[in-house]
Order: structure tokens, then C-alpha cells, then sequence
């Protein structure tokens, strides 16, 4: 006798799925289990530039860890699957509904971030954006077109945190440092930072003589065709090297000397963070500055607003303003501040070739993507046929 005689009748009523109905599910499931993993476990980038050269080339692919730092809840949560901030085969659709937006929270971490991670992050002058020219800051647009211009010939977009531009770069600095930077080299706490072995600077090189091997250079990694000769000096040359590189330079008979050559102390055109006329700033020289930390209190006055004035309103979300010489935040007279964020100074290895803290500032604690830990493809597009890929560079750690 069967006695489940019940369950038997029960199964023959249920309907068979369709092939269809099959596929759709394991599409959705699919699509779940992958976002599930890009938001809170690992996710993958492409570099697209050479600000991080030679540590990271372009065509690197890597994988960026969310757990390190701990996963960002996602503060734009409605959103289309695994695009970005547009939708693809478009300029300006936009890719998410920002008309829910979460406040910003995360998930316990590994560890904190540490001076001289590689760190993925949203770009912090990314909250508005000129859609036909995506590859310059729309602030920096407008100090040097002005604000009417700028919103008179090109589509404004503003996006939220997260949907901001993906960068990548070396933080220098973690909140409560003092950075600054003398002759091309930088300093945390008075204490010199050197350049990575991988990182990129302007070198002076001497030759003995104008007859020499210029594959030797090349098989050091040298760009032979953006060496710049020095004027005046038909034997001496500038090129882009990293410290590695010219530890070997120097072992070749036909080198005379090779000396770092940053930019001399002066204003750079165009502007340096806090683009502060009192300020004689470039690339290469600037600070002191302090990199806020949470709960740090900040004396406001005509010294420090240049440098924490975004910093207060933006990212911190403060209403500031100036009336009669006096600062008001929130409109209330304001002599001090404390911050309720930690911030980082970011900085690419390829100092000469990039746009970084230098330019924009702090990088806010929200704005942190995750950390970049090992390449798992490298496509150079100048290759051919098999040399297209950098086999020596697959499944390498990030450092």
C-alpha cells in the first residue's frame, strides 16, 4: 500500500517549466548572484590611462577587493545591471533612478587603508559633469572658461557618490598626515616618501657622447620617441624613467649622468589644488597641507577655507558661506570645524601624467571604491598576434 499516495497526486499538478521559463530563471539568477558579488566581495576594471605607470600599464585588467576596506552599501540602489553611471551604446542616459538615494554606510573592513595601497575610488569632482567632454573636470572647465560658458555650450549631468568616475591611484597620504612635496619629491610628516620603483619622473640624461645605441634605452623601457633634447645642449635629453630604470641607466658606458629634472618652484598654468592665488603652487612643490580626519577640528579663516572649503560643503554636505569677512556654516557664525569623515591624498606613480590630489583635493571616505589586488590580464593593443598579450604580467600582485 502507498501511503504518500497524497503527495503523488500533489506533483502530478504541478506544471512542467517551459524551456523559456528555465532560461529566465537562471538569467535572473544569475544577474542577482553576480551583482552580489560586484558589490560586496570583488569586482573587475580595466586601466584606461597611464597615470599609474609602470606599476599599472594600460590594458591591465585587475581585480579590485571590496571586503579590504569593507563593502559600501550602495547608496544609488536602483540601477541598471553591471553598467556604471550610463547606459552603453549612450552618452547621457543615465544607467540609475537617483530618486532614491540611501546615506552612506559600510560594511566592517579587513583593515584600514594604509599608505601606499592602491586604492579604486569615485572621483571626487565627478558630481557634475560636461557630457561632451567627459575627460576634463567640470570645475576646472569653469575656472578657466567660466561658469555661464561652460553651462551655455555643453550638457551638464550631475551624478551621486557612487556613480561617479572610477580612478585609480597610490594613496600617499591617510587622514591626519601633513603632505607636502619639494623638487618632485614628497613628504609625509617631514618625512620623504620616495617614488616607487614603477613610478614614473622626468629625468635629466647626459651623454658622453651623440653617438650612441638608442636601442639600449629602449630595451630599458625608455619612450626614445618622447625623449625632449634640452635646449642648448644637443647631448642631454629629458625623458620619463622610473628609479629602476635608471639604476640600470647609469650602468651604460655611454651615460655621462642622470639627474631628476621636477618642474622648479612657481605656479603652474592652469592651477594647482586649492587654486588659491595666495598659494604659488605646482606639481611638483606644494604644502604643507593637513589631510582631515574625523573628528579633527579645523580653525576657519582666510588660511584654511581655500583648502577645506569644498571638503566642508560638498563632501560634508554643509551649507557655507561668507558675509562681511565672517564665515557662516549652516548659517551660523562659524570660527572652527570638525570634520565627521576621514580623507586621503591620492597621487599617481606616473607624477608628470596625471590627474590626482594634486589638482582636485581629498579624496572623502565614501568615495572609496576598494583595493586593487592582483592583474589577471594585460592586453597591449601595439602588440602583434601572440606578443598582444603581457604574459609576464597575468596573475601578478598589485604592490
Amino acid at each position: 500500500m502507498n501511503y504518500k499516495f497524497w503527495q503523488r497526486k500533489k506533483d502530478a499538478t504541478k506544471k512542467k517549466k517551459t524551456k523559456t521559463r528555465e532560461w529566465v530563471d537562471a538569467i535572473v539568477f544569475a544577474v542577482v548572484a553576480a551583482t552580489i558579488i560586484r558589490v560586496f566581495f570583488i569586482e573587475a576594471y580595466t586601466i584606461p590611462s597611464g597615470s599609474m605607470e609602470r606599476s599599472l600599464l594600460i590594458g591591465d585588467f585587475l581585480f579590485v577587493s571590496k571586503v579590504n576596506y569593507g563593502a559600501r552599501i550602495p547608496m544609488t540602489p536602483v540601477a541598471f545591471p553591471f553598467a556604471h553611471h550610463t547606459m552603453p551604446l549612450t552618452t547621457s542616459t543615465k544607467a540609475y533612478w537617483d530618486g532614491v538615494q540611501w546615506k552612506y554606510h559600510r560594511l566592517p573592513g579587513l583593515s584600514e587603508i594604509k599608505r601606499n595601497d592602491v586604492v579604486v575610488f569615485n572621483f571626487p569632482e565627478g558630481d557634475t559633469v560636461a557630457v561632451e567632454n567627459q575627460s576634463d573636470s567640470y570645475y576646472n572647465m569653469v575656472r578657466n572658461m567660466g561658469r555661464e560658458q561652460v553651462r551655455s555650450n555643453f550638457t551638464i549631468v550631475d551624478r551621486p557618490v557612487d556613480k561617479r568616475e572610477n580612478f585609480i591611484k597610490r594613496c600617499i597620504a591617510i587622514s591626519g598626515d601633513v603632505i607636502a612635496m619639494s623638487n618632485g619629491v614628497a613628504t609625509v610628516n617631514g618625512k620623504q616618501e620616495p617614488l616607487k620603483n614603477t613610478g614614473m619622473m622626468p629625468y635629466r640624461i647626459s651623454f658622453k657622447t651623440t653617438d650612441f645605441n638608442i636601442n639600449a634605452l629602449t630595451e630599458l623601457g625608455f619612450e626614445t620617441g618622447a625623449m625632449q633634447q634640452v635646449v642648448g645642449d644637443p647631448s642631454s635629453y629629458v625623458a620619463n624613467a622610473s628609479p629602476e630604470m635608471v639604476d640600470k641607466l647609469k650602468t651604460l658606458d655611454f651615460i655621462k649622468s642622470v639627474t631628476l629634472s621636477p618642474d622648479p618652484a612657481g605656479p603652474e598654468q592652469g592651477g594647482v589644488f586649492p587654486h588659491d592665488p595666495n598659494r604659488v603652487w605646482n606639481r611638483d612643490n606644494f604644502g604643507p597641507i593637513k589631510v582631515p580626519s574625523k573628528g579633527w577640528t579645523v580653525k576657519i579663516d582666510s588660511l584654511t577655507m581655500p583648502l577645506y572649503y569644498r571638503a566642508i560643503r560638498t563632501y560634508e554636505g554643509n551649507k557655507v558661506e561668507k558675509k562681511e569677512g565672517v564665515w557662516y556654516i549652516n548659517d551660523k557664525v562659524a570660527t572652527n570645524y570638525t570634520f565627521k569623515m576621514n580623507y586621503y591624498w591620492m597621487m599617481g606613480d606616473n607624477r608628470h601624467n596625471s590627474a590626482d590630489s594634486r589638482y582636485w583635493g581629498f579624496v572623502p571616505e565614501d568615495h572609496i571604491v576598494g583595493k586593487a589586488l592582483f592583474i589577471w590580464m594585460s592586453w597591449d593593443s601595439n602588440g602583434s598576434f601572440l606578443n598582444k598579450i603581457r604574459w609576464s604580467r597575468l596573475f601578478r600582485g598589485i604592490d
